[in-house]
């Protein structure tokens, strides 16, 4: 689903686009506001399932990089930024229960609870913003859509209770972009780093481009060709299969907008807590 934002497309600091998510004013994606800081995708899960969760992203560093972790019923996380406030602070986010969305809402507050333990997970909207600054296409912004994200038949690395199949973004480039785009993304493993895949979708379980699991479609030009990142909607794909009890993530394209700069992303580890 697209959502649309409340005449919110000017440049803002995080603490605004947060602020405006508290106030219930910012309702849709994210991408393009508060440029030069880096985005998150979240996954709230109760305490009994976090460990299986945390050795999921440490099995599947692509598509679920870890960018920091709270304790137990904290919804602030003070290293990504001042003033946080995890129940309120992105524009929209998806309640499920074994399995089952129940719930979209603009907050979580109603849903909080003593034992939920909070992931943020880097985000692409981060490299899209080096990709644009080494003048290399994306399309979809251009086009000012929300990237188109597909379910695909490469499997994830299971971890207790968590198994399903990778997710991914696809942006359409020409090839003299590509060599380029791999050269800028491997630089960058906390906001998954290279593609996984490039050009025939059906080789990755895609039957149509032109229909994604989430997001919007977007045209692949005759000179164009598809190139794939592993996406932060894995663990969405991930809760479906394996259904735990009660888990809270972002809907696509509704970050969690960090003080963090993209500047200070690089190839080390990033602090978990």
């Amino acid at each position: 689903m697209h959502y649309q934002n409340a005449q919110l497309r000017r440049p803002m600091t995080p603490h605004e686009v947060r602020l405006a998510c508290r106030d219930g004013d910012l309702k849709g994606h994210t991408n393009g506001l508060a440029p030069g800081y880096v985005q998150g995708n979240l996954v709230v899960l109760p305490r009994n399932c976090a460990f299986d969760f945390l050795l999921f992203c440490h099995r599947n560093p692509k598509p679920c990089p870890l960018l920091a972790v709270s304790e137990a019923g904290r919804w602030d996380l003070p290293s990504l930024g001042l003033d946080l406030d995890l129940r309120s602070d992105l524009p929209r986010y998806r309640v499920w229960k074994h399995g089952e969305l129940i719930d979209e809402p603009t907050s979580i507050e109603a849903y909080w609870r003593d034992d939920l333990v909070s992931f943020v997970l880097g985000c692409s909207f981060s490299f899209e913003e080096a990709l644009l600054e080494a003048n290399v296409s994306v399309k979809h912004q251009s086009l000012e859509l929300n990237v188109p994200m597909f379910k695909t038949s490469i499997k994830t690395v299971s971890a207790g209770i968590f198994s399903g199949p990778m997710v991914v973004t696809m942006r359409p480039m020409r090839a003299h972009d590509v060599i380029r785009a791999i050269q800028i993304t491997s630089q960058l493993p906390q906001v998954h780093g290279a593609p996984i895949h490039l050009g025939d979708p059906a080789l990755i379980g895609i039957s149509d481009i032109s229909k994604p699991d989430y997001g919007d479609p977007v045209p692949v030009a005759t000179d164009e060709v598809p190139v794939f990142w592993a996406c932060g909607v894995t663990p969405q794909a991930v809760v479906l299969n394996s259904k735990p009890p009660f888990c809270i993530t972002h809907a696509p394209g509704c970050m969690l907008v960090s003080d963090w700069l993209n500047r200070e992303l690089s190839a080390e580890p990033a602090p978990l807590l």
